[in-house]
């Protein structure tokens, strides 16, 4: 009895460990589910945007669209999420620049789209730096000067970016406290905050930030759940930031149109 009691046991740790190597190996895919760089609309030719390309520090070849507005109040820069690339995006970058009157980059990661490369944390921070020292340097201002937008996983970049640079402003959409709480809120059966190597840290980043922040979540987000925007948000320094809660809004809902009149609102008020 004992002996298959123990057989048992070696049989179920050697399946958990199994899952936990296979997790382990699709972690990059599981994390940066970046969609066929064949889809969407690379041309979007009724669409005025420029194919600009630029580096990011370790020399990976990044590409995104900028769009210029005349005499712009702002100047945006996008990270989108972790299932997009800037083809899906050609409606959202036109529809930002004239409701907001602002000049309005949209990049791609490493690995997405043109970037090219593999995804992976520190080279994804890395390539939202540099698409930000672009965008200034394209614009003639500071860093600092940048409203920064970030969804998902690309609040993930945005608040880093905030944090190391600067930003005029930051609109966070739907994003999280850190990958761990969402991966270990997922796994609660598997040591994800050993394991896990993309970490994202976002509330000891947001902790270099105390500039305006507006920050919208769903309470019925799925995939990021409510919780971890809540804890975000808390751990902002910022004296002037809001969070905007919606009680019907999925992980991939489109805003309802009273978000985007909230972010006019934050945008006219920045200094």
């Amino acid at each position: 009895m004992l002996k298959r009691f123990r057989r048992l046991l070696g049989f179920i740790a050697s399946v958990y460990t199994g899952v936990l190597i296979l997790l382990m190996m699709l972690e990059t895919s599981l994390i940066y589910p970046a969609p066929s760089p064949h889809t969407g609309d690379w041309s979007a030719t009724w669409h005025g945007h420029e194919d600009v390309y630029f580096t990011s520090s370790d020399g990976t070849p990044l590409h995104g669209w900028y769009s210029e507005f005349p005499s712009a109040k702002a100047t945006i820069l996008l990270s989108h999420g972790n299932g997009e690339h800037v083809a899906d995006l050609a409606d959202e970058l036109e529809f930002l620049r004239e409701r907001f009157h602002a000049n309005v980059l949209v990049y791609d990661y490493r690995g997405y789209g043109k970037s090219q490369g593999t995804p992976a944390e520190r080279g994804v921070l890395a390539d939202g730096e540099a698409a930000q020292r672009w965008l200034a340097e394209r614009t003639g201002q500071q860093t600092q000067q940048i409203v920064l937008w970030g969804r998902s996983l690309g609040g993930a970049v945005a608040v880093h970016l905030a944090g190391k640079l600067g930003a005029r402003g930051l609109i966070l959409d739907r994003t999280f406290s850190s990958m761990i709480d969402v991966a270990s809120d997922k796994f609660p059966w598997l040591p994800v905050r050993w394991l896990l190597r993309n970490r994202y840290l976002s509330t000891q980043a947001i902790a270099h930030y105390d500039g305006p922040l507006i920050q919208f979540h769903g309470k019925t987000d799925q995939t990021v759940p409510f919780k971890f925007g809540e804890a975000l948000f808390r751990a902002a320094p910022s004296s002037s930031k809001q969070f905007v809660a919606s009680e019907h809004l999925g992980h991939n809902s489109p805003w309802p149109e009273a978000h985007y009149a909230q972010v006019r609102d934050f945008i006219s008020t920045l200094p």
